[in-house]
């Protein structure tokens, strides 16, 4: 049915007007006025057809945009999805707001009986600061840290959010990238490292950032030599997710660096049943985008430009 008639048009949008604003039923409506409930029907539909009513569908949340989020779960799949509507223009404000909408959604997520890890991130460096209440869940540290230029230790974010629920915080002190893999053989077989890496088949849920290949967008790219850099990029490598190595497509992919980090192993990390992970940046979305395809991904903290471009590439 169109509207294409003055009458049909203002008649269209008393109806739409009623219905959706006043709250008044179609038999109502019909009632009033003097034509049947099966006309009502047709008139909202063709007034949705024609734009005459926009449906948004939000979500009481501040900054979240309830409908991107719920567009990027369809797309890709995702359990949870959160885009706030933050400014980008300013990247360490972003950051940080991101940092804390992801400690936010960890409370509305996690579960007594969760057991969390955490990896190094710069984004995740605001995460504590937006936490209230946690249950006395265990937490577990799963990367070495690369020292930031802000001077937050990762220690200090995984005592912090253990400090919040009120369970054991597994942590140790060590950097993520080593100069030989026997130095990092050696550090792996240190009490608190082995322990910490003992709990990671129990892990249930683990907070992560996604880092792309690139200048700037990595820790991991940022520490190491030009050379490294660019053998790593050679095996098809564009996106990094605590210290694990991904493809195009999302799957985990071997690296020599690897044999000299303290990470949590790609295949290990893969078997997490649930990974929230915190990205910010447009110029990131190819590695988001790869990682969301690989599946292990089951969960995004994101602001609203980047959860655009990821709409506009589609899966």
């Amino acid at each position: 049915m169109s509207i294409d008639r003055p009458s049909e048009i203002v008649l269209a949008a008393r109806v739409a007007r009623q219905y959706y604003l006043e709250g008044a039923s179609k038999i109502d409506i019909a009632a009033q006025l003097g034509v049947s409930r099966f006309r009502v029907a047709r008139l909202l539909e063709a007034a949705r057809d024609s734009g005459m009513i926009r449906i948004e569908i939000g979500l009481p949340g501040g900054h979240l945009d309830a409908g991107l989020s719920a567009e990027l779960c369809s797309a890709f799949g995702l359990k949870q999805a959160f885009a706030f509507r933050f400014p980008d223009d300013d990247e360490p404000a972003l950051r940080r707001r991101l940092g804390e909408a992801a400690g936010e959604t960890l409370m509305d997520l996690i579960a007594p009986g969760d057991i969390l890890g955490i990896s190094w991130s710069r984004a995740l460096s605001g995460l504590a600061a937006a936490l209230t209440r946690l249950p006395p869940c265990p937490i577990v540290q799963l990367t070495g840290a690369v020292p930031p230029p802000d001077g937050q230790d990762l220690l200090d974010v995984v005592r912090s959010v253990a400090r919040i629920g009120g369970g054991p915080a597994h942590v140790f002190y060590a950097p993520m990238i080593l100069d030989s893999a026997e130095t990092a053989d050696a550090i792996r077989r240190q009490a608190d490292v082995a322990d910490a890496f003992a709990l990671l088949p129990s892990v249930t849920m683990a907070v992560v950032a996604i880092g792309a290949w690139g200048p700037g967008l990595s820790t991991i790219y940022d520490a190491i030599t030009p050379a490294e850099r660019d053998a790593i990029a050679g095996l098809g490598v564009c996106a990094e997710m605590a210290g694990a190595f991904l493809g195009a497509d999302g799957q985990s992919v071997e690296t020599a660096l690897d044999s000299r980090m303290i990470v949590t192993p790609g295949p290990a990390l893969a078997r997490i049943p649930s990974i929230l992970a915190v990205a910010y940046g447009v110029e990131r979305c190819h590695a988001v985008r790869a990682a969301l395809r690989g599946g292990a991904v089951n969960g995004l903290v994101t602001h609203a430009s980047l959860a655009q471009r990821l709409l506009d590439l589609g899966p």
